[in-house]
Parts: structure tokens; sequence; C-alpha cells
């Protein structure tokens, strides 16, 4: 581990670690304005990208592991900054070079990510086995699809039925797809973002040379956070297959005439956004005219919706930390969607699943809205 020069200037140690971006920034506050965290608390990112220009960072301060990398800050700036990649920066310096304190929450997931591919820490042999009774086959050159469900559904008890039911999806079209080996690893994207650099090359390039020796040409994948790493971040490292998100998959199906849903879904269905779907992907219409496909499913729409959407909290390696109750966006969602009438926030992402059935929980509200991804809603009315 390269310890840090007490001479090295906090801004070298960010610039080198990848905060380019830094310099930038002319200090308007418009990152701070647009925020998530002010509905709940006070979080000033002009405040950290002034401290870290002039040298001041504190790499202690719990302010570093705050941000959830919802791109809002980044869709507002007037000049462009990419401030997720100064905040990935201020990050990678504490992890690679040891300096501050990473949350033990999250110490604990990058150690089992690094040790065995998963946050959950999970034996890898079992990444396969939520599909044991859904008869899906193992992918091998030929197959038209590889179906890619991320850690959290693969391992997850309460989650694996947004695999389970992508499968069953599958399998009633009769599409032709299979599952990777369980040499497979985490997609890394979450624990770059959290600072693990290394880590992350180490999974990246795992992936990429199984997918390359197995002849995978098109990945259909659960997680917007796999599809934003895919598509955006392998490239540069080698990768060269298609990725599509599952919702863009089905909404090609329901445009080809192959999805069908027959059976009616008489209730009233509010989509929540994902940060990684659609600010970072600009992928909003696809989820949508899959919910529209479903006979009696009345969609309705939160006032921020799309670009304007709220996180729901997980993003940046969030999803791996404790929030307190009371600073949950998710718990805030829930409350406008209640408040809309919907009986269903349906989702496209697997963090989202985790955050908005932990927020309807724990708010008592289970009776009266429920938390379903949108290939649970497809599954069910086919």
């Amino acid at each position: 581990m390269e310890v840090l020069s007490p001479y090295k200037e906090a801004t070298d140690v960010i610039l080198e670690a990848g905060g380019e971006p830094l310099k930038l920034c002319y200090q308007c506050g418009l990152c701070t304005g647009t925020c998530p965290w002010n509905l709940v608390r006070s979080f000033l990112v002009r405040r950290m990208m002034h401290e870290a220009q002039i040298g001041a960072t504190d790499f202690g301060s719990e302010d570093v592991w705050t941000c959830v990398t919802c791109r809002a800050c980044v869709q507002r700036c007037p000049r462009g900054v990419e401030i997720i990649d100064v905040i990935r920066a201020i990050r990678r310096s504490v992890a690679s070079l040891g300096i501050g304190v990473i949350p033990d929450a999250l110490r604990i997931s990058a150690k089992n990510i690094a040790g065995v591919g998963n946050p959950l820490g999970e034996a890898p042999e079992k990444r396969n086995d939520w599909a044991q009774e859904l008869k899906v086959k193992d992918f091998a050159a030929g197959t038209d699809v590889l179906y890619f469900p991320c850690c959290v559904p693969s391992y997850d008890a309460d989650v694996k039925v947004v695999a389970r039911s992508t499968a069953a999806i599958f399998n009633k079209l009769g599409i032709d797809y299979g599952l990777i080996s369980t040499e497979a690893k985490c997609c890394g994207e979450a624990i770059r973002k959290a600072g693990h650099e290394d880590t992350f090359m180490s999974l990246a390039q795992n992936n990429i040379e199984l997918f390359s020796k197995s002849g995978v040409k098109t990945a259909v994948v659960a997680s917007p956070h796999c599809y934003h790493t895919f598509k955006n971040e392998y490239p540069e490292l080698g990768a060269n297959f298609e990725v599509l998100h599952v919702s863009q998959y089905l909404a090609s199906l329901v445009e080809q005439g192959k999805l069908k849903p027959s059976k009616k879904i008489e209730k009233k269905v509010i989509y929540a956004d994902p940060c990684y779907l659609g600010r970072h992907n600009e992928i909003y219409d696809e989820p949508r005219s899959v919910l529209r496909s479903i006979s009696g499913l009345e969609l309705v729409e939160f006032i921020d919706a799309r670009d304007q959407g709220l996180c729901c909290g997980g993003g940046g390696g969030r999803i791996w930390m404790d929030t307190p109750k009371g600073e949950r966006f998710s718990d805030i969602r829930t409350e406008q969607a209640l408040e809309k009438g919907a009986d269903v926030i349906a989702v496209a992402c697997p963090y989202c699943v985790l955050n908005y059935r932990d927020s309807v929980l724990s708010m008592g509200k289970g009776e009266s809205i429920q938390v379903k991804d949108i290939t649970e809603l497809v599954a069910e009315a086919l």
C-alpha cells in the first residue's frame, strides 16, 4: 500500500486518482442546490469541491461516502463537470492510499467482492442456484442471449424473484438464452464508484475474458449498474459484446409482437426511474412501454419523473452502507407513491427493489402498496 507523504497536497492526490474534472469547477453552487441529500439533511457538494481544489479535503469525513452518484448534479452543472469522477477519485485516495476511514459495512462488502466475487459473501458456485428448477441451460457459443442477473437477484433470497420472473418470461416465449458459468463475478460498477479501482479492474478482466471465451455476443442484464459498466466502461478494457437492459429487450419483443401479455392486472402502477438507467443512460421510454403493454394496468407518474426523478439511495456503494431512518430517499418516494394512490411501485433495478421494499416494510405500508420489478408484472400477465 502506498503511504501518503505528509508533504503531498491533497489536491494532487485527488487529481492523480482521476479527479481531473475538478479543475473545471468554478463554485457556482448548482450541484449543492440540486443534490437530493438536501431534502433530508445538509450535504454541501460545492464545499467538498472547493476543499478539494484548495487541498483541504478531510479524507476522514463521512461526507466522502455520502454521494449516491445519481448524476443530478452533473446534469445541472453549467460547465459539465463530472462531479462523480471527482467523488470517485476522493474515495479512491482513501481506499488505495490508506488515508481516512472506510465505513464498516462498505469495508465488509468490498472484502467480499474482492474475495468471492459478490458483495453478499456467498459461495461463487451458488451464483446460478436460483435457476435450478427452471431448466435454464448453460450458455454456450451460438446461444442467442446471455442472461446476466447481477449479484443481488442471484443471491438475495427476496430478490431472486427478479431473475426467476425473467427466466419464466424467456421460457414462455421460447427465447434461446443461457447463464454464464459460476466463474462470473460482480460487474464492479458500484465498487468502482466506492473507490476500489484495483478490485474493479480485476472483476472486469475476469468477466471480459470469460464472456469472450464463452462466445457472448449479446448480454441481457437485470441491473442498470451492470448495464452501465458493461456498456460504458468494459469496452475501454477490450470488451466486445452488445448489452441490453431487460426493459429494452422486453420492449423490443413487445414492438415485434412477440410479447403479448394476455392476463389483466387491474392495478394503479407508478414507475420509479433508476438513476443508472435514466439519467446515466437516458433509458426512459422502454420500461414504460413494457408496463403499458399489460392490459388493465394504469400507469401513473411521479411529479418529478424521468430525468428529474429522485434516487432510491442505493448508488455509489450506498446500497451497502447504513442510512438512518429519516434520511432514506426511498421513504420519500414511497410516501409520494401513496399520495398518487398507487397500488404498486414498479422498478427496474435490484437496488431499487431492496430499498423500496425496505421502506414499505419499515414504514408499515405493506398492506397499502407493493414493490415489484417490471419483470414480475410481465410474468404475472403472461
